[in-house]
């Protein structure tokens, strides 16, 4: 099977530790696990549960109350509704090689996380992409979208709050996708990985708005914990039965202690967010006033997630501009041409606020003495 390199993958492996202000970080600030056990007030209590906890492969879709934990996360979903898997990267993967096959028609709604477009690309199925406008707020043109779809329209892909954008389709808007999918009885792949970290009034998962909805995500963006490498699939029970089998040839199972400490995690789940929410809100505060006293640059405010697709007036290429960021200036941005989006280089902000001004600053810095 032929796939695409993964681009982002790709840039933050050679860069990441390379760099001295990582601006291109996506999860929230990282939680110790003393810091987690302290909001837990299980820091007495984890060292004896581990050390009795036996190693085998435990409970294969999840233990019963993480699948309990993560199914309160949603309006209307049951335990029996969610499928633990290998963060929201194992989720995505196994969605599409239990749905999609050869010939299938795939929308994605881009710019998105590379998995929506080049996995079904490399199954066979015919891949249309649904372009986002900056002038339309990087909200999907729902016109268009009806356009596109197809009798043969297997499944539409997004990703909601949007990366790269930080868009946020509302209610309403979800809505109105779940209406042009019922038309074609397609279903609905929304990797809501960042849901919880909405600037203004939360957004709901699409498994609760529509029937064929299938909502993935993780412990790793708003919940601050990537190190655990859990997330989940939540969607129909049939739906679940089915990505079972194919599960069962790759992952089996999650690891024990990563079950154990997300279930510890969604247990305090309102006081992880509550953390995430304060440090995206009060550090996108910080790269707005970055972004109106830098005439060199310009973004659609992003209305959730951790990253915003900027804008820098520079005749450089887009990879070009990073790695000079970072080769002169120690700061690493996302090139937007690795996202398909040349023009843009993407920035995380939800990371620690002094490494996020500091650099933002040597970003002006290397603007004013640097030719445009």
């Amino acid at each position: 099977m032929q796939i695409e390199p993964f681009g982002v993958e790709q840039w933050m492996n050679k860069w990441e530790t390379r760099c001295d202000l990582n601006l291109a970080e996506t999860c929230v600030e990282s939680l110790t696990l003393a810091a987690l056990m302290q909001m837990a007030g299980a820091t007495q209590q984890m060292p004896y549960d581990l050390a009795e906890m036996k190693m085998t492969y435990g409970a294969i879709k999840g233990s019963d109350r993480l699948r309990g934990l993560v199914s309160a996360l949603f309006s209307d979903q049951t335990p029996e509704n969610v499928l633990i898997t290998h963060g929201t990267i194992g989720a995505n993967h196994l969605i599409y090689h239990t749905l999609i096959g050869p010939g299938d028609h795939v929308v994605a709604i881009t710019p998105t996380y590379q998995q929506h477009m080049s996995i079904p690309a490399s199954i066979g199925a015919e891949v249309t992409q649904l372009p986002l406008r900056a002038d339309q707020d990087w909200l999907p043109d729902w016109e268009a979208l009806e356009n596109l779809v197809q009798p043969a329209t297997k499944l539409i892909a997004l990703t909601n709050p949007n990366n790269p954008t930080g868009a946020v389709i509302s209610k309403t808007g979800l809505q109105k996708l779940s209406a042009i999918a019922a038309e074609v009885g397609a279903w609905v792949l929304c990797d809501e990985v960042y849901r919880g970290t909405e600037q203004g009034e939360p957004v709901p998962s699409i498994a609760d708005i529509y029937a064929k909805g299938i909502s993935t995500g993780s412990m790793s963006k708003a919940f601050s914990l990537a190190g655990l490498r859990l997330g989940w699939l939540v969607g129909p029970e049939d739906l679940l039965e089915h990505a079972e089998i194919h599960r069962d040839y790759t992952t089996i199972s999650v690891g024990m202690v990563d079950d154990y400490f997300s279930a510890m995690a969604l247990g305090v789940k309102d006081q992880i967010l509550d953390r995430s929410r304060r440090i995206t809100r009060e550090n996108l505060m910080l790269l707005d006033d970055w972004i109106m006293q830098e005439s060199r640059a310009d973004y659609v405010r992003p209305g959730g997630g951790t990253t915003a697709l900027v804008r820098i007036d520079t005749a450089q290429p887009s990879y070009d501009l990073c790695e000079a960021l970072i080769r002169d200036a120690g700061v690493m941005f996302t090139p937007g041409s690795v996202m398909g989006h040349e023009g843009y280089v993407r920035v995380g902000f939800a990371n620690n606020a002094q490494d996020l001004e500091m650099g933002l600053g040597r970003v002006s810095d290397w603007l004013r003495s640097s030719p445009s």
